[in-house]
Protein backbone atom coordinates (compact mmCIF):
# COMPACT_ATOMS: atom_id res chain seq x y z
CA UNK A 1 0.00 0.00 0.00
CA UNK A 2 1.56 3.03 -1.05
CA UNK A 3 2.42 5.66 1.88
CA UNK A 4 0.34 8.80 2.20
CA UNK A 5 2.95 11.48 2.50
CA UNK A 6 1.24 14.33 4.61
CA UNK A 7 1.13 18.23 2.87
CA UNK A 8 3.84 20.32 4.76
CA UNK A 9 1.76 23.10 7.15
CA UNK A 10 4.51 25.84 8.00
CA UNK A 11 3.25 26.96 11.18
CA UNK A 12 5.40 30.43 11.52
CA UNK A 13 3.41 32.77 9.16
CA UNK A 14 6.91 34.46 8.36
CA UNK A 15 8.13 31.18 6.02
CA UNK A 16 5.63 32.03 3.64
CA UNK A 17 5.93 35.46 2.31
CA UNK A 18 4.37 37.63 -0.28
CA UNK A 19 5.74 38.34 -3.77
CA UNK A 20 6.57 42.60 -3.55
CA UNK A 21 4.88 44.33 -6.19
CA UNK A 22 8.34 44.85 -7.77
CA UNK A 23 8.40 41.03 -8.00
CA UNK A 24 5.28 40.27 -9.36
CA UNK A 25 5.96 43.69 -12.02
CA UNK A 26 9.55 42.09 -12.99
CA UNK A 27 7.93 38.66 -13.51
CA UNK A 28 5.34 40.10 -15.77
CA UNK A 29 8.34 42.37 -17.82
CA UNK A 30 9.60 38.71 -18.11
CA UNK A 31 7.01 36.75 -19.27
CA UNK A 32 5.67 39.56 -22.06
CA UNK A 33 8.99 39.69 -23.25
CA UNK A 34 9.65 36.09 -23.71
CA UNK A 35 5.92 35.67 -24.55
CA UNK A 36 6.02 38.09 -27.66
CA UNK A 37 10.07 38.30 -28.54
CA UNK A 38 10.62 34.35 -29.18
CA UNK A 39 11.19 32.97 -32.76
CA UNK A 40 11.53 29.70 -34.12
CA UNK A 41 15.55 28.37 -34.48
CA UNK A 42 15.96 28.64 -38.30
CA UNK A 43 17.92 24.67 -37.46
CA UNK A 44 15.09 22.78 -34.59
CA UNK A 45 12.62 25.10 -35.58
CA UNK A 46 12.31 24.83 -31.85
CA UNK A 47 10.68 28.61 -29.99
CA UNK A 48 13.23 30.20 -28.19
CA UNK A 49 13.94 33.52 -27.04
CA UNK A 50 15.10 36.40 -29.45
CA UNK A 51 17.91 38.88 -28.34
CA UNK A 52 15.37 41.43 -27.90
CA UNK A 53 13.54 39.68 -25.19
CA UNK A 54 16.91 38.93 -23.76
CA UNK A 55 18.11 42.37 -23.72
CA UNK A 56 13.96 43.25 -22.29
CA UNK A 57 14.72 41.56 -19.52
CA UNK A 58 18.02 42.36 -18.51
CA UNK A 59 17.01 45.64 -19.02
CA UNK A 60 14.24 45.43 -16.98
CA UNK A 61 16.32 44.10 -13.85
CA UNK A 62 18.59 47.14 -13.86
CA UNK A 63 16.59 49.48 -14.81
CA UNK A 64 14.31 48.60 -11.13
CA UNK A 65 17.79 48.25 -9.78
CA UNK A 66 18.85 51.91 -10.21
CA UNK A 67 15.57 53.42 -9.75
CA UNK A 68 14.19 54.47 -6.37
CA UNK A 69 11.38 52.24 -4.58
CA UNK A 70 8.55 54.41 -5.76
CA UNK A 71 10.11 54.89 -9.75
CA UNK A 72 11.16 51.11 -10.24
CA UNK A 73 8.38 49.58 -11.82
CA UNK A 74 8.83 52.58 -14.60
CA UNK A 75 12.61 52.22 -14.64
CA UNK A 76 12.17 48.66 -15.12
CA UNK A 77 9.61 49.42 -18.12
CA UNK A 78 12.30 52.13 -19.28
CA UNK A 79 15.21 49.66 -18.86
CA UNK A 80 13.81 47.28 -21.01
CA UNK A 81 13.14 49.54 -23.96
CA UNK A 82 16.59 50.27 -23.72
CA UNK A 83 18.60 47.26 -24.00
CA UNK A 84 15.47 45.53 -25.96
CA UNK A 85 16.15 47.93 -28.21
CA UNK A 86 13.93 48.27 -31.37
CA UNK A 87 13.05 45.14 -31.39
CA UNK A 88 11.02 44.90 -28.23
CA UNK A 89 9.89 48.01 -28.96
CA UNK A 90 8.26 46.68 -31.99
CA UNK A 91 7.30 43.38 -30.51
CA UNK A 92 4.95 45.15 -27.88
CA UNK A 93 3.52 47.39 -30.99
CA UNK A 94 2.61 44.38 -33.15
CA UNK A 95 1.38 42.61 -29.93
CA UNK A 96 -1.44 45.75 -29.36
CA UNK A 97 -1.74 46.33 -32.93
CA UNK A 98 -3.39 42.76 -33.72
CA UNK A 99 -5.33 42.83 -30.42
CA UNK A 100 -7.01 46.31 -31.76
CA UNK A 101 -7.74 45.21 -35.29
CA UNK A 102 -8.48 41.14 -34.72
CA UNK A 103 -11.59 40.54 -36.63
CA UNK A 104 -11.51 44.04 -39.04
CA UNK A 105 -10.23 42.50 -42.10
CA UNK A 106 -7.28 43.99 -41.69
CA UNK A 107 -3.74 42.19 -41.68
CA UNK A 108 -0.95 42.73 -39.60
CA UNK A 109 2.28 41.02 -41.09
CA UNK A 110 5.99 41.43 -39.75
CA UNK A 111 9.28 41.35 -41.64
CA UNK A 112 11.96 42.29 -38.97
CA UNK A 113 11.70 45.03 -37.28
CA UNK A 114 9.05 46.46 -39.88
CA UNK A 115 5.04 46.06 -39.45
CA UNK A 116 2.89 46.31 -42.40
CA UNK A 117 -0.69 46.94 -41.90
CA UNK A 118 -3.09 45.76 -44.90
CA UNK A 119 -6.82 47.29 -45.23
CA UNK A 120 -8.52 46.50 -48.03
CA UNK A 121 -10.20 49.04 -50.30
CA UNK A 122 -13.52 47.43 -50.01
CA UNK A 123 -13.65 47.83 -46.83
CA UNK A 124 -11.99 51.55 -46.06
CA UNK A 125 -13.33 53.13 -49.44
CA UNK A 126 -16.41 53.05 -51.72
CA UNK A 127 -15.72 52.11 -55.20
CA UNK A 128 -14.01 55.09 -56.92
CA UNK A 129 -14.15 56.97 -54.26
CA UNK A 130 -11.44 58.58 -51.59
CA UNK A 131 -13.60 59.34 -48.64
CA UNK A 132 -13.25 56.58 -45.85
CA UNK A 133 -16.23 54.75 -44.97
CA UNK A 134 -17.66 55.81 -41.45
CA UNK A 135 -17.58 52.78 -40.52
CA UNK A 136 -14.28 52.27 -40.30
CA UNK A 137 -13.64 54.97 -38.23
CA UNK A 138 -13.43 52.60 -35.29
CA UNK A 139 -10.74 50.61 -36.98
CA UNK A 140 -8.47 53.72 -37.49
CA UNK A 141 -9.16 55.15 -34.08
CA UNK A 142 -7.36 51.63 -32.85
CA UNK A 143 -4.85 52.29 -34.85
CA UNK A 144 -4.38 55.74 -33.93
CA UNK A 145 -4.36 54.83 -30.28
CA UNK A 146 -1.64 52.29 -30.86
CA UNK A 147 0.97 55.14 -32.80
CA UNK A 148 0.21 57.52 -30.39
CA UNK A 149 1.46 55.24 -27.42
CA UNK A 150 4.22 54.13 -29.79
CA UNK A 151 5.57 57.34 -30.85
CA UNK A 152 9.45 56.27 -31.93
CA UNK A 153 8.06 55.09 -35.03
CA UNK A 154 8.01 56.42 -38.84
CA UNK A 155 4.95 55.96 -40.86
CA UNK A 156 4.59 55.54 -44.37
CA UNK A 157 1.03 55.39 -46.18
CA UNK A 158 0.47 53.74 -49.80
CA UNK A 159 -2.65 53.80 -51.90
CA UNK A 160 -2.62 51.22 -54.38
CA UNK A 161 -5.47 50.17 -57.22
CA UNK A 162 -6.72 47.64 -59.32
CA UNK A 163 -6.03 47.44 -63.41
CA UNK A 164 -9.75 49.55 -64.45
CA UNK A 165 -9.97 52.90 -65.30
CA UNK A 166 -7.01 55.06 -66.74
CA UNK A 167 -3.54 55.16 -65.78
CA UNK A 168 -4.38 58.88 -64.67
CA UNK A 169 -7.52 58.51 -62.73
CA UNK A 170 -5.93 55.30 -61.10
CA UNK A 171 -2.90 57.42 -60.23
CA UNK A 172 -4.94 60.32 -58.50
CA UNK A 173 -7.47 57.85 -56.38
CA UNK A 174 -4.07 56.04 -54.96
CA UNK A 175 -2.92 59.31 -53.85
CA UNK A 176 -6.18 60.81 -52.58
CA UNK A 177 -6.79 57.70 -50.75
CA UNK A 178 -3.20 57.80 -49.22
CA UNK A 179 -3.89 61.26 -48.22
CA UNK A 180 -7.42 60.53 -46.58
CA UNK A 181 -5.51 57.96 -43.80
CA UNK A 182 -2.77 60.11 -43.60
CA UNK A 183 -5.54 62.98 -43.09
CA UNK A 184 -7.58 60.82 -40.04
CA UNK A 185 -4.25 60.16 -38.13
CA UNK A 186 -2.54 63.86 -38.24
CA UNK A 187 -5.85 65.24 -37.18
CA UNK A 188 -6.12 62.71 -34.06
CA UNK A 189 -2.78 63.45 -32.91
CA UNK A 190 -0.34 61.75 -34.90
CA UNK A 191 2.55 63.89 -35.53
CA UNK A 192 2.57 64.76 -38.86
CA UNK A 193 6.74 65.02 -39.11
CA UNK A 194 6.03 60.80 -38.58
CA UNK A 195 3.72 60.81 -42.02
CA UNK A 196 4.62 59.86 -45.40
CA UNK A 197 1.74 59.16 -48.00
CA UNK A 198 2.37 58.03 -51.42
CA UNK A 199 0.25 57.00 -54.36
CA UNK A 200 1.03 53.72 -56.38
CA UNK A 201 -1.87 53.45 -58.80
CA UNK A 202 -2.20 50.24 -60.37
CA UNK A 203 1.74 49.90 -60.14
CA UNK A 204 2.38 47.47 -56.83
CA UNK A 205 0.01 44.18 -57.52
CA UNK A 206 -0.12 41.85 -54.89
CA UNK A 207 -2.38 39.74 -56.93
CA UNK A 208 -3.56 39.02 -60.75
CA UNK A 209 -5.91 41.78 -62.11
CA UNK A 210 -7.36 39.04 -64.68
CA UNK A 211 -9.99 38.11 -62.14
CA UNK A 212 -12.16 39.43 -59.59
CA UNK A 213 -10.61 38.57 -56.37
CA UNK A 214 -7.18 39.66 -57.65
CA UNK A 215 -8.74 43.19 -58.59
CA UNK A 216 -10.37 43.29 -54.67
CA UNK A 217 -6.90 42.13 -53.69
CA UNK A 218 -5.35 45.04 -55.45
CA UNK A 219 -7.37 47.40 -54.22
CA UNK A 220 -6.11 48.45 -50.59
CA UNK A 221 -4.13 51.09 -48.44
CA UNK A 222 -1.28 49.79 -46.76
CA UNK A 223 0.90 51.51 -43.72
CA UNK A 224 4.36 50.78 -42.99
CA UNK A 225 5.88 51.38 -39.49
CA UNK A 226 9.46 51.10 -38.80
CA UNK A 227 11.26 51.98 -35.89
CA UNK A 228 13.16 55.85 -36.17
CA UNK A 229 16.73 54.95 -36.03
CA UNK A 230 17.80 57.80 -33.77
CA UNK A 231 15.33 57.03 -31.16
CA UNK A 232 17.14 53.42 -30.28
Amino acid sequence: MPTLISKFIPTNSKAVSKPSPLAKFMVCISLGAFVTGCTNNPYTQERQPSKAAIGAVAGAVIGAAVSSKKDRGKGALIGAAALGGAGFYMDKQEQKLRQGLEGTGVSVTRNGDQLKLNMPGGVTFETGRAEIQSEFYDVLESVNKVFKEFSKTSVKISGHTDSQGSDAFNQRLSEQRAMSVANYLTSHGVASSRIQAYGYGERAPIADNNTPEGRAANRRVEIEIVPQGSEF
